[in-house]
């Protein structure tokens, strides 16, 4: 069962049938949204948890989404912010600094039992890693989702302008890291 996300959103919005509705959103959404909030966090286990926790916020907030956006967009916003607040709640739990964040990221992806750190593809993984979040987000959403700036814009809020920037930014942080790290 394919339903456009005109039709889930009526569904949802019927008590009858609010609830299959809901489980269509989740099939429909769910593996995108992982990886899209896997790429911010990194763990399987914060991810598995984050994702959870959208739904859950998403089920809550979906009688109030106004259709101004798609759905897919709105879902990405949702879970984009619950990875911002994540990863803030992390480093002040922990009372550390932004770089030692930033490492620990990359020390969780070294701990990985398939972690060789002359392949590139690790290697890119890392220099992501080290990126501030807003400048991870973008990269992410634009080299990894394809995602167009406009779409990006709507979802985070900020102009295309700021967005070309952030990327262009992270990729050149990219690049001297992968050539000199």
């Amino acid at each position: 069962m394919h339903l456009e996300d005109k039709e889930l959103l009526g569904l949802f919005r019927e008590s009858s049938t609010k609830e299959i509705a809901f489980t269509a959103i989740i099939k429909k959404f769910q593996e995108k949204l992982y990886w899209h909030i896997r790429k911010m966090v990194i763990s399987h286990d914060d991810t598995n948890d984050m994702l959870q926790n959208v739904f859950i916020k998403v089920w809550r907030g979906l009688d109030n989404f106004r259709e101004d956006s798609q759905l897919y967009t709105w879902l990405y916003r949702v879970a984009t912010n619950e990875c911002l607040t994540f990863l803030e709640q992390k480093k002040k739990k922990a009372t550390i600094s932004l770089g030692d964040d930033e490492n620990g990221l990359s020390n969780t992806i070294k701990a990985d039992k398939n972690f060789d750190a002359n392949r590139l593809e690790w290697k890119l993984q890392l220099a992501i890693q080290k990126l501030p979040e807003r400048q991870r987000l973008v990269f992410n959403l634009r080299y990894y989702d394809d995602m167009p700036y406009e779409q990006m814009s709507k979802m985070l809020e900020t102009s295309e302008g700021a967005l070309k920037a952030s990327y262009h930014h992270a990729a050149k942080k990219i690049e001297q890291y992968i050539l000199n790290g």
